[in-house]
């Protein structure tokens, strides 16, 4: 590598600029938002990704990639939601119900349970899922099941978890603004976090 051009050896993915918003080899589908893809990327496929906010808000930045994933021959598995899906509000947004697995668990350990087996299927595209307590070892499990099958797992979390370490690839602080949403990036793959947009809903 002596006297190569740095360019080169960027565009080989030898080399990573720090504040690029995606990291070598990574795939990502389209977020909907623009100035969102702009900040991250896109949101990473085969990947564990935690929106923290008050209430566990941030559902509504997700709509884009459901009614695109949706289009698809896989599974957009919902596990333990705190509210049931409004079937009117997802339809205007272009979301193909028949695609929706819905799961209700009995207790945390099955939301648990069944969130690392849908992730771990190469038949859900995505898993939303909406977990109590999580510790750094079953945050291990499902960012390992979201690699093996391929595709992309959203957990919506509470504030207090953001001073917990976490092996998602994906971390974003999701708070409400005058306009929609504000998002600040405190992970990333491949990079470091402190990026911040506003998304306009």
């Amino acid at each position: 590598m002596p006297g190569e051009p740095i360019e080169e050896l960027i565009s080989q993915g030898a080399l990573w600029r720090g504040r690029a918003p995606a990291s070598p080899g990574q795939r990502y589908e389209p977020t909907g938002w623009r100035v969102l893809d702009d900040c991250i990327g896109g949101w990473p496929r085969g990947a564990v990704c935690e929106l923290l906010s008050p209430g566990r808000q941030g559902l509504s930045l997700l709509l884009p990639l459901l009614a695109y994933l949706s289009r698809s021959e896989r599974w957009l598995a919902w596990v333990g939601p705190p509210y049931l899906p409004y079937a009117p509000a997802l339809v205007a947004a272009g979301v193909d119900l028949q695609r929706i697995l819905l799961v209700q668990e009995e207790d945390r350990q099955q939301c648990l349970w069944a969130s690392e087996q849908l992730l771990r299927s190469s038949s859900c595209a995505l898993v939303l899922a909406w977990p109590e307590g999580l510790q750094a070892a079953q945050l291990r499990r499902l960012q390992l099941a979201a690699e093996q099958g391929g595709g992309t797992g959203v957990l919506f979390r509470s504030l207090r978890a953001t001073a917990q370490a976490s092996h998602a690839a994906l971390r974003l602080r999701v708070m409400p603004s005058p306009i929609g949403l504000d998002v600040a990036v405190l992970k990333r793959p491949g990079g470091w976090g402190g990026q911040h947009c506003s998304v306009p809903l």
